[in-house]
Order: C-alpha cells, then structure tokens, then sequence
C-alpha cells in the first residue's frame, strides 16, 4: 500500500510573519506602559501642589519595587534591602550635588552604578544562603545601611539630614515646579519601565525565570546560575538607587526615617500586592501602599488602622496579588464565553 503524504503548509509571506512578530512585541504591557505615561503626563493639571507630589512620589516608589520586582518576583530571591538601596540613591544624589555641586544627571547614573556595585557585593550571599536564610543577611545589610545614615553626622547629616536638594534642568528647562518635575518623573519612569520589559522578554530574562522555578534544571540546561543570581540583585539595587535619586529632589530633604527597615517591609508589600512576577504589578502595588492612605485620611487618625485591615483582607482575598486576581477572573471569563460560543454547534 502506498502511504500518501500529505503536503506541508506553504511558508507564511514575509509580510504576515513580520506582522506577527510586531503583534508579539506589541503586547499589552508594552501599550498600557505607554498609553499610561500619556494619561498621567496630563492628569496632574488642576490637582494642586500636593496632588501632584502624591502622583509624583507613586511613580518614584513604582520604580523602586520595579527593582524588588525583578528580584524577588522574577528572579525568585528573597531580599529586604530595597530600601537601603533607595537611601543609597537619595544619600548619593543629596552629597554630591549639594557639597560637591555635581549636576543631577551624573548624581543618577552613579547612583544606579554605586547600587549596582553594593548589589553585586550583596548577591554573593545568595549563592551560599536561600529563602529565609538569604532575607536575614539582606536585613541585616539594610540595618547596617540605615545605622550608617543616622550616625555619619559628616556624611549624611544624621538625624539633621540634607537639605536645598536641587531639582534638575531638562534642556534649560526648570523642574522647580511641581507638574514640571512630575513630568520628568513619567518620562524617566517610562524609560526605565521600557528597559525592564524588554529585558525580561530577553534570553536574560527567561534565565532569570528558569533560576526561580527550578535552580538545579536551569543549571543542567546550561543557565550560569551564579552569574544570573547576581544579575538579578546588582539589576533589581540599580533601581532602588534610581528611585532614590528621584525621590530627593523630589522631597527636597533628606534624612534617614524614610529608608528603615519598615519602607522595606512595605516595599516588599507592594510587590505582593501587585502581583509578584507581573511587570505591571509593581505600579498597583505602589498606588496602593501610596495612594490608599490618602483616600483614607476621611477617617482621622484610624486611617493607618483602616489601611492594615483594607490590606490584609486584600492578601487574604488574593494571595496572588491584585494583577493576578484579575488574570484569574479574566480566564475564567474566556473559559465561560468558549464554552457558550461551542454550545450551539453540539
């Protein structure tokens, strides 16, 4: 008997196959960055001074748990000295540009280096230590951190902090003003928003999955584990310092209370109650922890009390974050209207 073959599929045109790779890089976490840095480019207008510092201080806190994001969210490892890095930034950025008069553009890019550097340093233990282990020696960085904030008086200023923090020029343009440096905020957000997706769609980041899921399988399938372990803290410290060097000239004023150890443990929140793993869910998280006390102020003085019982009950409700509870109800939707749209043809 002969066996017949059936023939294979013509190639699809050139045209549709670069269609389809522009529809796989333009996903939907790539037009919601996008569409959302237009809508907030324009919503300060008419909120007042301290509307637009609310926004503001989102986006820098947004970058911060980007940072934390990568790290634990991504990449797996356990880490509460993001805000010790964020104090890094703020510190960096504060000293030199008020002592040594440095411009604010290089105080940014050498507090995502110095960071990146202390990052790398702290990454080392994780190559010995894991889960519960690795968080103490990061809590115990992040303790060391802020004790050096508070007691290098000739440094850092002590309790006194730092004061007349300039805010930078784009192009002879002034951000002293609260909507203009809330717009240099959502740009610079955006950049670094656009680099940490397209690195996590990047071999880097499908090795810094593999090293989350299963170490010892991305091991035998040729991931250097040691190398993307640290990567992933040098990486995830870069945005904290980032996030500190907005968030100085954005206070305009410095001092060690806004980087102990509880803005840790909240950032650490944020990333849970976003989404872990979710590049979105580092900006739920953060309006959440930023935003919500703010709508909570109706209450008085219970407004911290009303915020730990909103969050904990969120948690409870949705262990995998807000983005994830969504993901969730999303497929059931889908799964109800397939099975709809199949009924009739039975």
């Amino acid at each position: 008997m002969t066996e017949v073959v059936a023939p294979s599929p013509p190639p699809s045109p050139p045209v549709a196959r670069a269609a389809s790779g522009l529809s796989r890089r333009l996903d939907g976490v790539l037009l919601t960055l996008i569409a959302g840095a237009v809508l907030l480019w324009f919503l300060p207008v008419g909120m007042g001074r301290y509307g637009t510092y609310v926004l503001t201080l989102w986006l820098v806190t947004s970058i911060a748990v980007m940072g934390l994001n990568l790290t634990l969210g991504i990449a797996g490892l356990k880490s509460l000295a993001q805000a010790a890095f964020m104090g890094i930034g703020a510190y960096t950025t504060a000293i030199l540009g008020t002592k040594f008069g440095v411009d604010w553009y290089s105080c940014f890019l050498m507090s995502g280096l110095l960071s990146f550097a202390l990052g790398l340093l702290l990454g080392f233990p994780a190559l010995r230590v894991k889960a519960h282990y690795l968080a103490f020696v990061t809590l115990a960085f992040a303790t060391l951190v802020w004790l050096v904030f508070r007691n290098e008086q000739w440094l850092t200023g002590g309790t006194f902090g730092i004061a007349n923090i300039a805010r930078p020029t784009l192009f002879g343009i002034r951000t002293d003003g609260a909507l203009a440096f809330h717009r240099f905020v959502v740009v610079v957000t955006l950049v670094l928003a656009l680099a940490l997706w397209w690195l996590i769609r990047s071999p880097w980041g499908r090795a810094f999955l593999a090293l989350r899921e299963n170490p010892i399988r991305a091991a035998s399938l040729g991931v250097d584990i040691r190398a993307y372990t640290l990567l992933a803290f040098a990486i995830g410290s870069a945005y904290g310092g980032f996030a500190g060097a907005l968030y100085s000239p954005l206070v305009e004023f410095i001092d060690p209370s806004p980087f102990a150890l509880s803005a840790s443990f909240m950032l650490l929140l944020m990333v849970v109650a976003g989404g872990s793993g979710y590049q979105l869910g580092p900006f739920v998280g953060a309006l959440v922890a930023v935003a919500l006390p703010e709508w909570l102020r109706f209450t008085g003085g219970l407004y911290l009390i009303v915020f730990g019982v909103v969050v904990l009950l969120l948690l409870i409700a949705c262990p995998q974050g807000i983005l994830g509870l969504a993901e969730r109800g999303w497929n059931a939707l889908r799964a109800r209207l397939g099975a709809g749209a199949a009924e009739p043809s039975r």
